[in-house]
């Protein structure tokens, strides 16, 4: 019964840290809808082309909100897959606020965190250019009100009461997901799960970006405390903070349902290019 109230408490929290995030980016996208123009859906689309850049510089902000409002975006049609792809990346969720408090220096902060801006920039636009570029697929921007109408939101009420519908709806969904994953960790235990994690080549890269995964801030909060604490190495480290996009991936899965291939493609390659980034800084002996 305790671990149960610790896991509602908890999910309590997550949850709230998000909500604002939610809303303010249904309002926009209501907005969006309701009131653009065709030359501002325009100007929406030319620049998507630079999106991994500004998603780059965004993700770094100590939220999970980013990653779910990436993900809300990203299923409304407005975004690029790359550009979801350099928030889910570069987003740093709690690793940034346990940084500050155990009073890591100042360089160390700075450069872990213009290293996920740089990786997930790139890797958003390398995605787009593979996907785009190479594979010749037409970049296809959907009129948002098509999500509206598969979430039955009824937006002719107007986009508050819209806005406020859309993330009730989705708030809860979060919630219960929240719960399950406070009581499974719990379950296992913090230690447990850290000694998952070895300074071992390769293996310390493939299991941390694996917990990096779990759709919950504790997973960053979990790589974070380790690397402080000496059990795992830069690499390791950047892997799993790589693909530790919170709620991101979660509201990902929920949002853009009816396209399973399409956003396991997303979270292969999230995974894949992470692991790729901290094999290659353990290989090049990069220190942070």
């Amino acid at each position: 019964m305790q671990q149960l109230s610790a896991a509602l408490a908890d999910a309590v929290m997550d949850t709230l840290k998000i909500l604002p995030f939610l809303f303010l980016t249904y309002l926009v996208m209501e907005w969006l809808e309701h009131k653009t123009g065709s030359r501002t859906q325009a100007a929406i689309r030319r620049a998507g082309k630079m999106g991994p850049l500004f998603g780059g510089v965004l993700g770094i902000f100590p939220q999970c909100g980013f990653s779910a409002a990436a993900s809300n975006l990203y299923a409304g049609g407005v975004i690029t897959a790359g550009t979801l792809v350099a928030v889910f990346l570069s987003t740093s969720d709690e690793m940034l606020p346990i940084f500050l408090s155990e009073a890591v220096p100042v360089t160390t902060i700075v450069s872990v965190l213009g290293a996920k801006l740089l990786l997930g920039t790139v890797s958003g636009f390398f995605l787009d250019f593979l996907y785009h570029r190479l594979l010749r697929r037409e970049i296809r921007y959907k009129n948002i009100h098509t999500m509206c109408e598969s979430e039955h939101c009824r937006c002719e009420e107007g986009i508050f009461s819209s806005a406020v519908r859309h993330t009730l709806q989705i708030i809860f969904f979060i919630f219960l997901i929240t719960v399950l994953l406070n009581i499974l960790i719990g379950g296992i235990g913090e230690e447990r799960l850290s000694g998952l994690v070895l300074n071992i080549p390769i293996v310390g890269e493939l299991i941390a970006g694996l917990i990096g995964l779990i759709p919950n801030c504790a997973a960053s909060v979990v790589i974070t405390q380790l690397y402080l604490e000496g059990i795992i190495g830069p690499g390791p480290m950047m892997t799993g903070l790589l693909t530790g996009a919170g709620v991101g991936v979660l509201l990902l899965c929920r949002m853009n349902r009816g396209r399973v291939k399409q956003n396991a493609g997303i979270i292969l390659y999230l995974y894949l290019t992470s692991v790729v980034w901290g094999i290659l800084i353990d290989l090049l002996g990069i220190t942070f």
